[in-house]
């Protein structure tokens, strides 16, 4: 079902039958089922961008919102209407709280994680959802907010290292009536239900706001551009990983690319990317480099450092440059969380 590697660097997803596995925060979508599941669920806000730049940032914005008071999703158009007519007028988006109808778990139980124990993994499959050495953040980044790490800001220091295990379970015919929708609206209510065991276990508060940040800005490089205009431009876009230290991306504008990036490689960066190309293409492109966190990506069974870093190769291959750089950043910021009772 999972896949566990030796080191901690490596989170395994499974969400209802179909498997996410990131390391070194690159991810690698295999879709089990059908193709387009490649995409479905981790692209979905990328396939939403608008032309518009000030909508575009109302909508990143809307992407990092989360609920004070109760949890909330991160992709309701509802909210994306308003956070664009927010923006505009230069007022924060309000931020609405989850619907009543939210499922939530039955039963709890939270554990701290043995000492020594290596590799994480988190999936909820046949009514259950499980975390298995997990932190605190890592269960915010990837199963309550989907939201890149160097945007998750005040994790107290008390947890910043602190690993658990999780396991809740729901009653099989809720589980059953989320299966019958589709498969976003079925993730939707499985972040609140996460959300919302945060907000009962870790007592977990947040809010949103914009921070003037360190980013990387994504610019065209001394010599220009060297990207391969796409294929069928029509086709949608979509990003797939064969290995650590490999992107292949087909259909993609610079700004869904910087978005990639950004969710991809946020260990790695440390920071956000921000489209400043301006370039308005779609393009195909084949990106290889060697990560600098974690082992290197294999080849033939042995190590491969052959490849240039992340700038490097970002310059060396696509013709576009990251720049250090400064810039709004929307962020997620801790207000208050505790360790949890054990049961």
């Amino acid at each position: 079902m999972c896949e566990t590697r030796p080191a901690k660097i490596s989170v395994v997803r499974l969400i209802d039958g179909h498997v996410f596995l990131e390391t070194n925060s690159h991810w690698v979508e295999r879709a089990l089922k059908e193709r387009e599941v490649n995409r479905a669920v981790k692209e979905r806000e990328v396939n939403r961008a608008v032309k518009e730049r000030e909508v575009n940032r109302a909508l990143k914005l809307l992407l990092l919102a989360a609920a004070v008071v109760a949890p909330m999703s991160f992709a309701e158009p509802v909210r994306a209407q308003s956070a664009a007519v927010a923006a505009a007028s230069g007022t924060p988006p309000a931020v609405p709280a989850a619907a009543a109808s939210t499922p939530a778990f039955d039963v709890v139980s939270v554990k701290l994680s043995k000492p020594g124990a290596s590799g994480s993994n988190s999936d909820f499959n046949k009514e259950t959802y499980t975390a298995t050495n997990v932190t605190l953040k890592e269960i915010i980044q990837y199963d309550a907010y989907e939201i890149p790490g160097p945007q998750i800001l005040g994790i107290p220091p008390a947890l910043e290292r602190v690993a658990f295990d999780i396991q809740a379970k729901i009653d099989p015919a809720v589980y059953a009536q989320m299966k019958t929708q589709g498969k976003e609206q079925f993730y939707l209510q499985f972040q609140q239900m996460v959300q919302q065991l945060l907000a009962d276990r870790f007592k977990l508060a947040v809010h949103t706001e914009t921070r003037e940040l360190p980013v990387y800005a994504l610019t065209i490089a001394k010599n220009g551009p060297r990207l391969q205009p796409a294929n069928d431009p029509h086709a949608g876009t979509s990003f797939s990983s064969g290995r650590a230290g490999q992107l292949t991306a087909k259909g993609t504008s610079a700004e869904q690319f910087a978005q990639k990036l950004t969710r991809s490689l946020s260990d790695e960066l440390g920071r956000i990317v921000i489209d400043k190309t301006g370039l308005t293409g779609r393009y195909d492109l084949t990106l290889r480099w060697t990560p600098d966190i974690g082992p290197a990506p294999m080849l033939n069974g042995q190590p491969d450092t052959s490849a240039p870093s992340i700038f490097t190769a970002i310059q060396e291959q696509l013709g576009l440059k990251l720049e250090p750089a400064k810039g709004p950043v929307p962020v997620l910021v801790i207000d208050h969380a505790e360790m949890p009772s054990e049961n």
